[in-house]
């Protein structure tokens, strides 16, 4: 049977984002100038065909989902790799820290700033039409941030985790983890998140603090060929 997360981006478009949601009947999109991720709900040949008009001769649109990724004919991969998928599996509480403060559309080009330098997927100066989005500044200059992204019915995708390189060792990331689950905790939702399955490092924090493999993903990016 299939599970709501073993396409996310299909998933959260038919239901909690579905105001946001650019369909054809066969493929679902996040507007691109917010987040260009596409999906469809199968591999059938008609679904393809209605991802591939969903891709301009510009864009360069992304896609997660748990079976492997079929690129539609008429498009090509511009990056293919293997993911996770992580659930929290245990109760995190809500965190009160003076540090973070939420992040409005004034810092949207801090944050556009801060993840085209620590590459934490792919971002843009929307962003924040997706969900929350908080963050920790030193002398006005936004350190770390973290954020929303994909939600189903009871369910919400941590992202845009990421912390200056400047500042790295200091436990920031994982006060703004913790903190951000706690938030989706709070709301009697669980949190999960994706990763590339390459970042051992962070694979190991995140079941440090409560997170478990759910299934192994597949990542690609896809445009028209020049």
């Amino acid at each position: 049977m299939t599970h709501v997360l073993d396409r996310p981006i299909w998933s959260a478009l038919g239901t909690s984002h579905a105001a946001l949601a650019e369909e054809n009947g066969l493929a679902r999109r996040y507007p691109p100038s917010i987040i260009p991720f596409v999906a469809t709900g199968d591999s059938d040949p008609a679904s393809l065909d209605g991802l591939e008009r969903f891709v301009g001769p510009e864009d360069e649109l992304f896609t997660i989902q748990a079976d492997p990724i079929v690129i539609p004919g008429g498009l090509m991969a511009s990056m293919e790799a293997p993911g996770v998928q992580m659930v929290a599996d245990r109760l995190m509480p809500e965190i009160h820290d003076p540090r973070l403060k939420p992040l409005d559309e004034s810092d949207a080009a801090d944050m556009l700033e801060l993840a085209l330098l620590t590459k934490p997927g792919p971002f843009t100066l929307r962003a924040q039409s997706l969900g929350e989005f908080w963050g920790i500044k030193e002398e006005e200059r936004l350190i770390g941030m973290v954020g929303v992204r994909f939600r189903q019915p009871g369910l919400t995708e941590i992202s845009g985790l990421c912390t200056h390189p400047d500042v790295r060792g200091r436990g920031l990331g994982t006060l703004l983890l913790t903190f951000m689950a706690g938030r989706i905790y709070a709301r009697g939702e669980q949190p999960y998140l994706h990763t590339f399955a390459s970042n051992t490092g962070a694979i190991a924090l995140y079941e440090s603090l409560g997170f478990r493999l759910r299934r192994e993903m597949y990542v690609a990016a896809m445009r028209r060929p020049d």
